[in-house]
């Protein structure tokens, strides 16, 4: 979900995502050689440096951007008291946060460095971040016994809460989503609570409720990283209630608050492309190469201008797959899906890969991009999963509707809104 910060309204106001999204949205779990791999020139031939000195590769840095200052003063900190999980849990949180903001794999397999120093730790903070670190590698499982762990030493622990709310989401389990709303609404974490609430609403057929309930969390939320993410999701929401010109006003409030975030942008572009505006996608989208969820975007936005960059994109992108395919990664099956269905043309890779990741992963993009895929391979049993969660959860978006009906089972899935 967004920058998401230990003791704030983190999770759900957190536009990160989360597991909310679907990043290269973010993203899945990346170890440190993997974020080099990504960032590095794919297509060169393997070497190793000649030296630990040699430097492979100078990140990009703002004006006024003091990102290094503070994660050198934190890991500062660190070596002067190795020992302190609470020290620990805030490198890695910090570095969780700029791997959600930035698109930046790397920075998780920092923080997983960080972690991994406490095997045994009871700290629910700490325990919660490592859920946090496992979830992103879609280790469902593994990350909900963190959260619970926690929620054992400390049952007002909210974020963990947050966190076990936003995977059951992920894995279309309303009902027990709800009762991660329910916990947090004990504990009086009223926007927490709201963002649940609203994207419970929303993916389980209550839009204009879960609409609402954004809205008033909205509200209520002072923080700017807070508003971000329900903004983002506000945005969301109103595309599948079919209202595109609230949808627009709610991106570009998100966008005006000048915060780095690649779920934000991956949304705002996903609206672009479906409205017809991939020159707006490309304007937003090119200094965001390195990201590769966002990179998938620009290269559909060029290729439907037939611009130059587009066939060099397209080629980044089959290189950086094919590199996770070859480290056994498997936690971005919906983008490469995406990548073979609309820019290779090649439906059958591409219903058999949304397949596999909706067996892992159900958010409405990823019954979309399954439904889209068998249609185009003339697939329609493949889609049956996704044609059983619009009739059990009732998601009203009338796009997705369509797409099931199309898929070959119209009579299950309902008319269209």
């Amino acid at each position: 979900m967004a920058n998401t910060k230990i003791g704030v309204e983190e999770m759900y106001c957190n536009p990160q995502p989360l597991l909310w999204r679907n990043l290269l949205p973010q993203c899945g779990g990346f170890c440190v050689l993997m974020g080099l791999l990504l960032a590095l020139n794919v297509q060169a031939a393997p070497r190793t440096p000649a030296s630990d000195t040699e430097v492979l590769e100078k990140l990009p840095t703002r004006a006024g951007d003091n990102t290094a200052r503070e994660l050198s003063s934190l890991r500062a900190a660190l070596v002067q008291a190795p020992t302190d999980e609470a020290k620990a849990t805030e490198l890695a949180t910090r570095y969780f946060d700029l791997a959600m903001a930035r698109g930046d794999p790397r920075y998780i397999g920092y923080a997983d460095a960080v972690v991994q120093r406490f095997p045994a730790t009871r700290s629910a903070p700490l325990l919660t971040l490592r859920g946090m670190l496992r979830q992103y590698r879609h280790d469902f499982a593994g990350a909900l016994g963190d959260f619970d762990a926690a929620l054992k030493q400390n049952p007002s622990h909210a974020d963990a809460y947050a966190w076990r709310g936003a995977i059951f989401l992920v894995k279309a389990d309303y009902a027990a989503a709800q009762q991660a709303c329910d916990g947090l609404q004990r504990l009086e974490r009223d926007v927490l609570a709201g963002g649940c609430l609203g994207l419970t609403q929303a993916y389980g057929g209550q839009l204009d409720a879960g609409y609402q309930t954004l809205q008033k969390t909205l509200d209520q939320a002072g923080f700017p990283d807070n508003q971000l993410w329900l903004l983002t999701r506000l945005g969301e929401v109103a595309a599948w209630r079919g209202q595109p010109a609230q949808a627009e006003a709610h991106y570009r409030a998100a966008l005006a608050l000048g915060r780095d975030d690649v779920y934000l942008l991956a949304a705002w572009a996903d609206f672009l492309l479906d409205a017809g505006q991939p020159a707006e996608v490309v304007k937003w989208l090119q200094p965001w190469e390195s990201a590769d969820g966002l990179l998938l975007r620009l290269a559909e936005a060029e290729t439907a201008l037939k611009l130059p960059d587009a066939a060099r994109h397209r080629q980044m992108l089959a290189d950086r797959f094919a590199a996770a395919r070859a480290r056994g990664d498997t936690t971005h099956r919906a983008e490469e899906a995406r990548f073979e269905l609309r820019l290779r043309q090649d439906a059958k890779t591409a219903v058999r890969l949304a397949a596999e990741n909706y067996a892992v992963q159900r958010e409405p993009r990823d019954a979309r991009i399954l439904l889209e895929a068998a249609i185009a391979a003339q697939d329609n049993a493949s889609a049956q999963p996704a044609r059983d969660w619009l009739r059990s959860s009732g998601f009203e978006d009338a796009r997705t509707r369509r797409l099931g009906q199309a898929s070959g089972d119209s009579a299950k899935t309902g008319s269209t809104r």
